[in-house]
C-alpha cells in the first residue's frame, strides 16, 4: 500500500495520475471527497468492483455509485431525461448523489444487479480529476452500516482489505456521505443514506 500526501485545494498531479493509473491496473485507492474519504476502482474491472465490495464487507446485492468527472460525462453511464436536468445544474457538483436509469455499458456488479444507479460529481477538485479518464467507483471508505471516518489512519485500522494507493489531504470536515435524489420515480424523492 502506498500512500501519497497531498493538499485539498493545491494538489499535486502527479499524485492523480498514480492514482488513475492504479485503477487502470484494477486497483482500488481510498481519496477524498467534497463530503467524506471514498474508496474508488474504474468501474470497468469487475476484480477491482468485487475488491471494494470485500473492503467493505458490503453484500454484492447492495449497490454502488459512481463518479464521473463533468456533467456531460453522466450521460455515459446514466440515461438522463430532460426533466432530469435541472436536477442536475442544481445539485451538481456538490454534496449529492443523483439517482438514474444505468446505461448498459454499467456492469450489474456495480449496481448490485439493480437497473439504477447512482451518480456522483463532488465538489473536489482532487476526486472529479480522478475520474478524468474513465468513470470511478465512488463510496464511503467504512465497513458497510459502520461509522464513517474522516481520516485515513482510522479508515484504515477499520477496513478488512488492503487498498493499494491512499490520497491523503489530512482529515476531513465533512463528516456525512451524500444526500440521494432518487430521479427514477415519478416524483424526484430525496433520501439520506
Amino acid at each position: 500500500m502506498k500512500v501519497l500526501e497531498t493538499d485539498f485545494d493545491n494538489f499535486d498531479k502527479s499524485v492523480i495520475n498514480e492514482a488513475i493509473e492504479v485503477m487502470a491496473n484494477g486497483g482500488v485507492i481510498l481519496y477524498p471527497t467534497d463530503t467524506v474519504y471514498g474508496l474508488g476502482a474504474n468501474i470497468f474491472n469487475k476484480l477491482a468492483v468485487k475488491k471494494i465490495y470485500n473492503i467493505k464487507n458490503r453484500s454484492p446485492s447492495k449497490p454502488l455509485s459512481i463518479l464521473v468527472s463533468s456533467k456531460e460525462a453522466i450521460n455515459l453511464v446514466a440515461n438522463v431525461r430532460l426533466r432530469d436536468k435541472p436536477y442536475i445544474n442544481k445539485y451538481l457538483p456538490g454534496p449529492y448523489t443523483l439517482i438514474f436509469k444505468k446505461t448498459p455499458i454499467v456492469s450489474r456488479t456495480v449496481t448490485g444487479g439493480d437497473k439504477n444507479v447512482g451518480i456522483r460529481i463532488p465538489d473536489c477538485e482532487i476526486a472529479s480529476s480522478l475520474a478524468s479518464v474513465f468513470p470511478i467507483i465512488t463510496t464511503s471508505a467504512n465497513l458497510s452500516n459502520d461509522k464513517t471516518l474522516n481520516s485515513p489512519d482510522k479508515i484504515l485500522k477499520q477496513l478488512s482489505g488492503d487498498v493499494d494507493l491512499i490520497i491523503d489531504v489530512g482529515p476531513l470536515d465533512g463528516g456525512n456521505p451524500s444526500t440521494i435524489i432518487d430521479l427514477t420515480v415519478d416524483e424526484p424523492t430525496f433520501l439520506k443514506r
